[in-house]
Order: C-alpha cells, then sequence, then structure tokens
C-alpha cells in the first residue's frame, strides 16, 4: 500500500467512527461528537506521526540556518523572530506535550488488552521517548515528571515544574532500554497497520515491521548515547557497546532501506512540508537559499553530494549567501536554492534517522575507544557510502571522494564535517550536532542580527513560549534567570563548548 493510501485510509476510518456513532438514543446523540472515544489506536498513532513530521520536518531556515546549511535571500534574517510570541518554535513546543498526551491516551485506551495491542504499544512508547529528546535538545530544562499529569487522580498539576536536562536525559535513555529489551524479548502479534506510516508493509508482516521499528529504538539510543558522551562518558560508553556487541539483540538501523523516513501522500492536504513551504504551485518560493557555509565546504572537499543537496545557480555555478547580509542578492537567481531532490517532491521525505548515522556514531566511539567490533575508519567509510548512496550519487563518484578530500584521516573532526554534510534536511539533528561538537567550525550567526555583537554564536536553544510566561511564569523563572536573549545563556548540558556567548 502507498504512503498515500495510508493516510487516505486513516481519514476514512475516522469518518465511519463518527458516521456509526448515530444513534435513536437521546444520550448518545448529545455526546460530544469531538470526543471519539472509540478513535482506533493505529489512528492515533497516525495523527502524532504526521503531527511530528509537519512541526519538525516542516523547518527549513530556522534549524537550517542555525546549522549552517540554509539562509533566507529576499526577506533577510535578523533574528527579530527568536521571541515568545512567534509562534514558529512554541507550536513544536506544544506539538511535543499534545503528541506524548496522545500517546498517552492511546496507552490508557489500550492498557485491558495490552497483549493484544502489544506492537502498537511498544512503537506508542518508542516514539514518547523521540518527543522527549526532541523537547529538551530544542529548550534544555522543561517540564517532565510533573508533565501530563492535569487529571485529578495524577494530582491536578496545571502548572508542572521545570526538571534538568542532566536528569530527564538518563530518564529518556532508561524507558529506550526498557523498550529495547522488551523488544528482544519477542514481538507481539498485532500488525500495527495505517497507523504505521513510516514501516508499513505491502505483505502486513509482522515481524520485517517491528525489526525496523526496533532498529529505529537502538538507534535513537546510540544518539543520545553519543550527544553525551562528554558529560556523561560512562552512560555513554555502556549504551553504546552494549548495542554494538550485541547486534542480534540490539540491532539498529544499518542500510538505507531501514531509514527513518516519513513519506508523504503529495496530494493536498498532506503535501511533503518542504514541498509546501517551497512552492507556490510550479513556482519555486525565492526566499530560500544555501548558506556560504554550506556551499563553501562542499566545493573546497569536491563532495558530489553538492549536487543532490543543492541546484546550481543561473549561471551554472554553486553559489551559497551570507547569512543575515545587509542586502538581498542583486539577483536572487544566482545563488544556488536547496536541491530539487529535497523540496521539490510533493511526495518527499521527512527524515528522521538515517542509516549513516549509526556508523558516524561507531566510529567516533571507536575513536574514544569503545569496543564497538569495527574500527573508525571502516565505521566512517560506511557511513559516506550510505550517504553517497542515499543521495543517489554513484559509487564510483563515492570512491574518489574518499580516495582524496573525503579521505580518513584518524580525526573526530573529520568524522563530524562529513556527518554535517550528510544530516542535510534533519536538520534539527545537525544543529545539535554542532552545539556538541562546534562543526561546522565556520558557523556564525546572522551578520545583520538584532543583538548586535552580544552573542558570537547561533541560539543554544529555542524560546521558551509565550504562554509558558503567561500562565507557568513561577516555575519558568527557575529556568530562565540563565537564559540571555530568549536563546542563549547556559548551554546544553551535553554543550561543552568553550568562548561561545
Amino acid at each position: 500500500m502507498k504512503i498515500r493510501n495510508r493516510f487516505k485510509a486513516i481519514a476514512i476510518i475516522a469518518w465511519f467512527t463518527v458516521v456509526s456513532g448515530c444513534t435513536k438514543s437521546f444520550d448518545e446523540v448529545n455526546t460530544d461528537p469531538d470526543a471519539l472515544p472509540d478513535v482506533p489506536p493505529t489512528n492515533m498513532l497516525a495523527n502524532v506521526i504526521r503531527n511530528t513530521g509537519e512541526q519538525f520536518g516542516g523547518d527549513v531556515d530556522g534549524y537550517g540556518t542555525f546549522a549552517g546549511y540554509i539562509v533566507k535571500i529576499q526577506y533577510l534574517d535578523y533574528m527579530a523572530g527568536l521571541v515568545p510570541t512567534n509562534n514558529t518554535y512554541g507550536n513544536r513546543w506544544y506539538a511535543c506535550y499534545y503528541n506524548n498526551t496522545q500517546l498517552k491516551d492511546l496507552l490508557a485506551k489500550t492498557a485491558e488488552g495490552a497483549e493484544a495491542y502489544k506492537n502498537t504499544r511498544l512503537v506508542a512508547r518508542l516514539w514518547q521517548c523521540y518527543m522527549w529528546q526532541y523537547l529538551t535538545d530544542g529548550w534544555r530544562d522543561v517540564p517532565y515528571t510533573e508533565a501530563l499529569k492535569g487529571g485529578e487522580d495524577e494530582g491536578g498539576i496545571l502548572k508542572a515544574k521545570y526538571d534538568k536536562q542532566e536528569d530527564i536525559y538518563p530518564a529518556i535513555m532508561d524507558s529506550l532500554k526498557v523498550v529495547a529489551d522488551e523488544m528482544a524479548a519477542g514481538f507481539g502479534t498485532d500488525y500495527v497497520g495505517d497507523g504505521d506510516l513510516i514501516y508499513k508493509n505491502d505483505n502486513e508482516d509482522v515481524e520485517k515491521e517491528m525489526k525496523q521499528w526496533q532498529r529505529f529504538c537502538n538507534s535513537l539510543r546510540l544518539r543520545m548515547a553519543m550527544r553525551v558522551s562528554g558529560v556523561a562518558p560512562d552512560l555513554a560508553k555502556s549504551t553504546i557497546e552494549e548495542i554494538a556487541t550485541n547486534p542480534d539483540k540490539y540491532p539498529f538501523i544499518d542500510v538505507n532501506a531501514d531509514n527513518c523516513y516519513l513519506y508523504w501522500p503529495g496530494a493536498a492536504p498532506y503535501y511533503e512540508p518542504w514541498y509546501a513551504t517551497g512552492y507556490t504551485g510550479d513556482s519555486r518560493v525565492n526566499n530560500f537559499g544555501m548558506s556560504d557555509i554550506f556551499i563553501d565546504y562542499l566545493k573546497e572537499t569536491e563532495d558530489p553530494r553538492i549536487a543532490s543537496v543543492a541546484n546550481t545557480a543561473s549561471d551554472g555555478e554553486y553559489r551559497g549567501y551570507e547569512n543575515g547580509a545587509k542586502n538581498p542578492p542583486p539577483v536572487v537567481a544566482r545563488i544556488s536554492w536547496i536541491g530539487d531532490r529535497y523540496m521539490k517532491n510533493a511526495a518527499g521525505f521527512t527524515p528522521f534517522f538515517k542509516s549513516c548515522e549509526s556508523y558516524y556514531i561507531m566510529a567516533e566511539a571507536a575513536m574514544l575507544g569503545y569496543n564497538v567490533s569495527i574500527s573508525a575508519q571502516e565505521a566512517y567509510e560506511k557511513a559516506v557510502n550510505l550517504s553517497m548512496e542515499d543521495n543517489g550519487i554513484s559509487a564510483s563518484a563515492a570512491a574518489a571522494y574518499l580516495a582524496d578530500k573525503g579521505k580518513w584521516n584518524n580525526t573526530k573532526e573529520r568524522i563530524w564535517w562529513d556527518e554535517w554534510v550528510a544530516l542535510f534536511k534533519n536538520n534539527f539533528e545537525a544543529w545539535a550536532l554542532y552545539r556538541r561538537t562546534g562543526i561546522p567550525s565556520t558557523n556564525y550567526p546572522s551578520k545583520g542580527s538584532i543583538y548586535g555583537n552580544a552573542h558570537n554564536d547561533q541560539p543554544f536553544r529555542l524560546p521558551y513560549p509565550n504562554n509558558e510566561y503567561l500562565y507557568n511564569k513561577e516555575n519558568l523563572n527557575v529556568p530562565l534567570s540563565e537564559v540571555s536573549d530568549y536563546v542563549w545563556g547556559k548551554q546544553m548540558w551535553w554543550d561543552t563548548r568553550t568562548g561561545v556567548k
């Protein structure tokens, strides 16, 4: 079944759910028709995955600019949007809590038949962890232990306290470990169904579907472990070694066929978010150009992936533009725009995890002396080849790159630079990589920033949403005391860089 049919199936099921509620009973007629108490769990899961893709996959110039990939070339970005009243980031904050509320409801509704819904529940719990990871990596300290406890039976907590990222991260990793161990012990018999917008297969093969979710679970554990390797080395080492040395028990995403990608239907209203943002009819919106940081590096290293991530300018050259320049380019068409592979396909994809990331992590782990059953060079070259393949680059071009400008040089910097290139479109993760490693070292904030010279770096975090200022200010004041100009100040727990402000 094609992805567009999955979305269509969800809509049809939801419609029948409403229609089947029609009855001659006065009490039932007067039941809130929007409540839908019997929505199938698979529909709830589909709604969450779709919402995740729309909210977090729709970013172009926000995280893309923070990561050094993309800049605005018509309506220049001077960082004025990094304020609480800008709903762009606030909506993503709410999406994390909304999605986890929906998943919590799903788990509650399937609790009595837990064994019959075992696989659906495993995926739901896994996605909860993913939402928490996204939330804390975006804002650092957030409501966690008291979050989603507004019901009277849970304490009626309407103003949740903020937990420190130092406490949240290990807790999420513990939850992922529990899910990973349950998956390793055996899957259920239920087919997740149309709600699985990522790994559903035409043959309704339960084992195949759940094996792919299992790989995503362990890949997410690898990502989080490496992120904290500089501040919690024992936790990072034990987690990565457990996965790397037990591939049968803890498989991870190691081929592109298992990438955690959400493919969109390509029909209204379900267009791939970058396409929806970047096109008006058949015309490309001319406000998103490639950053000089990205293009200059790709040209310097003669990286063949440049043909995938970027289009040539109108004169046939690849050319980036300065972030926050004083004036727009005289001719916007003389700046490279985002590559067609990533923006021109209405039925394109939103990436959540790429197989190459697993091997960049393994390469770095090997450099740290972890036992990962593969050398740093082997893992690095494997990662590069997977990224090239995913971008449609020929094996010969990939080999030429690895023999020349992309050649292994036994440094972590070599890994980080290439990983940064490979993460394109998963911009949030590329921004996290930059905050952890300082790569790309050529990155810089908007030249025309409204904050002047007060800050020499891209944002450390996202702005807390306005409603937190309005309705939870007492609790918000705790982390806010260490925040400067909404998005700077105290760095992420795992961000150990110095000299940035």
